[in-house]
């Protein structure tokens, strides 16, 4: 399932786009899925693509270009876009633990999201 096309629903800081870089030359290319508040908080999760299986229960967001040769998708949960649905989403970066099972975790930062009303 995809977002309404017509409106931009996510984004990304310079900082983290750079950070999604670095990252990509280490495992390869990669994918965000917005957690719904499960063992870590709310973060969004980086996985390297074929690493988290997103299914039709899931809304395709966007795809951020990073400046590499593939975007970076963003998904998150249809039940939890029903509450975000009016939202613009950017992903950034800030020094921290990343969150366990997304691969910035052992960089010292982590990626967060700041939300804004559409």
């Amino acid at each position: 399932m995809i977002g309404d096309e017509t409106v931009e629903r996510v984004a990304v800081t310079e900082a983290a786009a750079s950070l999604v870089r670095d990252l990509t030359a280490q495992h390869g290319p990669l994918m965000f899925h917005q957690s719904g508040g499960c063992c870590d908080g709310s973060s969004p999760m980086c996985y390297p693509v074929g690493m988290f299986i997103t299914g039709q229960g899931d809304v395709l967001l966007g795809a951020l270009d990073v400046g590499l040769e593939r975007p970076v998708e963003v998904y998150m949960s249809e039940s939890q876009f029903e509450y975000w649905k009016y939202t613009h989403l950017t992903i950034d970066v800030v020094p921290g633990r990343g969150a366990g099972f997304s691969v910035e975790g052992p960089t010292g930062m982590r990626f967060l999201i700041r939300s804004r009303m559409l």
